[in-house]
């Protein structure tokens, strides 16, 4: 919480100055930052990310004609971003282009099995001041991930209506934890064990079949996705009225070459109300995505599916982008749900060498559940001595329900589009873990 505090006392220092008239835009304008950020789930984050907008001859500000998003930064838990995005409604006349290309390393992806609450989460195997072998390294394993991403969106009936579609490429690498890299420069006492001597959640539920031999080291995952969209939102990166609905079927079919055929569908619907105009507003986010057919790898099933990805990654449920405060990919299933409610105050606007700034709180609460389990087979379970606890250590069938966080959060925003967010959540049951600090760009939804 003291790093949450010392970053908004920062961003209002270094942002609070100049005059409240707002500044038309033109041409190219950049937001540059050193990513020197805090996850709870990743750890502090370093390196540099650059995002730059064109807004033409600014009649259409702050609406921009392009935008350029780049960034390569490394996390201290072991995980890193390279990615470049670009988005803009003037590459193609008519239709709005979105291409993403990025490589995601993540030595330890966090892996806490199946089913939400059916999977029991132990504290004391994950828990930085355990002083057992399973602290850290219990529920993870090693995940890289290569991504090439279009997403294209054009009118289909007047204004509001629109059609989206696209394609997806992705490339899973999974492997153990590197303890070998791990252990590198620590002393004796302080190293980790090898696998053979404590095995982590992924190797146990490989060697009792729960993960497939022909799921355990990743795949190649390319889909194509379709959908409708009504959009009557005021302000895309923060609307204070309207509402943003979508529909999306994604499928990865054989004649691509992936190494499994399913069907996904996701439904979302987002509203914004308006309390005190320019300044006060409450959002919401209610989320459904469930398979339809096929037989999805279970390392594609924490992937959200939606018509645009606002952020590096939309993964959940659990973590920045979903459950704020709760453990990142805690709630996994076949089907899940996800809600989340905001109120947005925009509490200070000013001007700063020539741009536009607002400050902004919110207050949220966060919620989400499987509704469809992923089938669990337990019938080669064999618990040997050398695995941690008996059996019910492990799963608790029946067990699952609504996940719940709530929190609070801080916005620095450049010229409506260059948005800072900082939010810390708290987990409401203690299998969800206890808290979370998240610091990135843009609003949630």
């Amino acid at each position: 919480m003291k790093r949450l505090l010392f970053l908004c006392a920062f961003l209002a220092v270094c942002l609070v100055s100049g005059a409240q008239e707002s500044v038309t835009k033109q041409g190219w304008n950049f937001g540059a930052l050193p990513a020197v950020t805090f996850d709870t789930d990743l750890g502090f984050q370093y390196g540099g990310l650059v995002n730059l907008y064109h807004y033409g001859d600014g009649s259409r500000y702050p609406k921009y004609d392009h935008s350029i998003y780049l960034e390569v930064s490394r996390f201290t838990k072991g995980s890193g971003i390279n990615r470049f995005n670009y988005d803009s409604d003037k590459l193609i006349p008519g239709l709005q282009t979105s291409v993403d290309i990025s490589y995601l390393s993540d030595r330890a992806y966090d892996f806490y099995g199946f089913n939400g609450y059916d999977a029991v989460v132990n504290k004391d195997w994950y828990d930085d001041e355990a002083a057992d072998y399973r602290t850290r390294m219990f529920y993870k394993y090693d995940r890289k991930l290569f991504r090439f991403k279009v997403d294209l969106r054009g009118d289909l009936a007047g204004e509001k209506f629109d059609w989206v579609g696209g394609f997806n490429l992705l490339n899973f690498k999974l492997d153990y934890v590197d303890i070998d890299k791990l252990n590198k420069n620590k002393d004796d006492e302080d190293m980790l064990p090898p696998h053979d001597q404590a095995p982590g959640l992924y190797e146990i539920y490989r060697e009792w079949g729960i993960i497939s031999d022909e799921d355990a080291n990743g795949g190649f995952v390319p889909t194509l996705k379709a959908g409708i969209v009504y959009d009557t939102r005021d302000n895309e990166p923060n609307p204070m009225k309207g509402m943003w609905t979508e529909a999306v079927l994604l499928g990865s079919p054989e004649f691509l070459g992936g190494e499994q055929t399913f069907t996904k569908l996701t439904l979302i619907h987002r509203q914004y109300f308006t309390i005190i105009p320019n300044d006060l507003s409450f959002a919401y986010r209610l989320a459904y995505q469930t398979t339809l057919t096929g037989n999805v790898p279970f390392y594609y099933q924490t992937q959200m599916i939606t018509s645009v990805m606002k952020s590096s990654t939309s993964e959940g449920l659990g973590g920045a982008n979903s459950l704020r405060g709760i453990l990142r990919n805690r709630v996994v299933g076949d089907a899940v749900f996800l809600g989340n409610v905001e109120a947005r105050w925009k509490f200070a606007r000013f001007q700063f060498m020539n741009n536009n700034f607002y400050m902004g709180l919110n207050a949220f609460a966060d919620f989400g559940r499987v509704t469809n389990k992923i089938d669990v087979d337990k019938s080669n379970i064999n618990v040997p001595a050398i695995y941690p606890s008996p059996l019910e250590s492990y799963f608790d069938n029946g067990a699952e329900a609504m996940h719940y966080s709530f929190g609070l959060g801080l916005r620095a925003a450049m010229n409506e589009n260059f948005i800072i967010r900082c939010d810390y959540g708290m987990a409401a049951d203690e299998r969800d873990g206890d808290s979370g600090i998240y610091i990135g760009l843009n609003y949630l939804f």
